[in-house]
């Protein structure tokens, strides 16, 4: 099949980031007294860093402010940013299809972090439409942020192929009635926690 949009996940998808999330995940739920396995954060992938803050409190009877600790989590991942590097089968696909068929990232992570990330890696303009967490109400695995990011592009979700790296993610493509290619069948990321 012939797709008309291409949609891509950022983290983890185009960008090798999750060990570096995990990394800033750690250090600033330790410091505001909360568990985070690694296995935890990966079955979270796609989730705003704000609702995951929400949830680990309610969970753990710890009291914060997700909104403010999402911004500090945030803040320190861009620290580690100059570790993170593309994932290159996905940016081939990105490269072979620049000029042929309009493209979009849809993430769940904040708009100003997707910014870096996409300056950081060089890869902004191989993109005509941007969908961040900040641009719909539900998220993953609701299907809202990739038809968002259908409608931006002006392509019927159903002619859109969506590429993802976690399990909300696919589900909220395929929700979206998109092809959704599952981007751990060829990339696996590198774990922080020994035995994860």
């Amino acid at each position: 099949m012939q797709f008309e949009g291409l949609i891509f996940d950022l983290d983890g998808t185009l960008a090798d980031t999750m060990p570096a999330h995990y990394l800033s995940w750690r250090e600033i739920t330790q410091k505001h007294g909360l568990k985070f396995s690694e296995d935890r954060f990966y079955s979270l992938g796609g989730v705003p860093t704000s609702r995951i803050f929400s949830l680990l409190a309610d969970e753990q009877g710890v009291s914060l402010d997700p909104g403010a600790c999402a911004i500090e989590k945030e803040e320190t991942f861009i620290s580690y940013l100059g570790e993170v590097g593309p994932i290159e089968p996905v940016l081939d696909v990105v490269r072979e299809n620049y000029g042929k068929v309009p493209m979009a990232v849809a993430t769940g992570a904040m708009h100003w972090v997707m910014e870096r990330i996409l300056n950081q890696l060089d890869i902004h303009h191989y993109f005509t439409a941007f969908v961040s967490s900040e641009d719909t109400v539900r998220h993953k695995p609701f299907p809202d942020v990739f038809l968002e990011a259908a409608r931006r592009l002006g392509v019927p979700a159903e002619k859109c192929c969506v590429y993802e790296d976690a399990q909300l993610g696919i589900e909220a493509g395929q929700a979206a009635g998109m092809h959704v290619v599952d981007v751990r069948d060829f990339h696996t990321p590198r774990r922080i926690t020994a035995g994860a």
